[in-house]
């Protein structure tokens, strides 16, 4: 059992991500995913990260945000299909160049649904009603954030995603409680917080209200250059985003200033994270502990499970 204490802990080191009836857990040597089987039964995953996670590019300020989200997107994917090949029973595998075209259509969705559509829309009105510069790109802010919270609302209705978002908030509670000190029991976990200051939702809210600024820098723009500014500059977006979020939760603990300003931050995670049952807090427990052993290389990280 980790006995590890907060103020030992880099907080970035320990991150999760919720999958189909399970949690991966990450950190910085390794990854482990827990998942419960339909028979009941606990399957384990896990592998070490090869040394380019350590290395330099990866501690380089505003460059490892942009190469973490991209990695979180592979790693996400192929765990995500792991996951799923415990529910069918089959044995479905996505890998080099499968892996990477599936990542970049997923991404191309997204920037075009959550960036371009918003922009096109946005310049469509400021064509027609001569919005000027700010107010166009205050109002195209604001339809990335609708659309961004309409979809996660939706989405958090349907069955099956509703319990991806239970996972999700036992993934939450067992890095909280991980950071507090406590035993990492289904019991005392239940008591922790179910939102998390470096959460990819917060994340994701991060970006778009800082889109909103840094777009507005470039002034007005034809509309096939406010598109194009729109992706050119999503990567230098994202790395500011992720350096604001390792700073907030470094900060919010001592700074009533800084939890006012992510505090919207956590009401997002509202609509992607729902209370977990108990042997839902189990399964995120089992992939926290795993992947904890083989971080540090205890007689814990003895092999579970193929």
């Amino acid at each position: 059992m980790p006995t590890e204490t907060a103020p030992e802990l880099k907080m970035p080191s320990y991150g999760g991500q919720a999958v189909i009836e399970g949690v991966m857990m990450r950190g910085k040597k390794a990854v482990a995913m827990a998942v419960r089987s339909p028979q009941g039964e606990i399957v384990m995953f896990d592998e070490q990260l090869p040394a380019l996670y350590r290395s330099v590019w990866f501690r380089t300020p505003f460059v490892r945000g942009v190469l973490g989200l991209w990695d979180s997107l592979m790693l996400g994917m192929r765990y995500l299909t792991k996951a799923a090949n415990v529910q069918t029973g089959e044995d479905e595998k996505i890998e080099g160049g499968t892996l990477v075209l599936t990542v970049l259509v997923a991404v191309v969705l997204g920037v075009g649904l959550f960036f371009l559509l918003p922009a096109l829309a946005a310049g469509w009105v400021d064509k027609a009603l001569k919005l000027g510069s700010w107010w166009s790109n205050l109002f195209e802010g604001f339809l990335r954030l609708a659309i961004l919270v309409a979809y996660m609302a939706l989405v958090g209705k349907m069955p099956d995603i509703k319990r991806t978002f239970m996972y999700h908030g036992a993934e939450h509670k067992t890095i909280n409680a991980f950071e507090s000190g406590v035993e990492l029991t289904p019991q005392n976990v239940a008591l922790q917080s179910k939102v998390h200051p470096r959460c990819g939702t917060s994340f994701i809210l991060t970006l778009v209200i800082f889109s909103v600024l840094i777009f507005s820098i470039l002034g007005p723009l034809p509309l096939h250059w406010r598109l194009i500014s729109r992706v050119l500059l999503l990567p230098f977006v994202a790395g500011i985003a992720y350096e604001y979020i390792r700073w907030a939760a470094r900060a919010m603990d001592k700074s009533a200033f800084v939890r006012a300003i992510i505090a919207p931050n956590l009401l997002l995670q509202k609509l992607t994270t729902k209370e977990p049952t108990e042997d839902m807090l189990e399964v995120s427990i089992a992939a926290f502990n795993r992947m904890y052993a083989l971080e540090h290389d205890t007689e814990q990280a003895q092999p579970l499970s193929a």
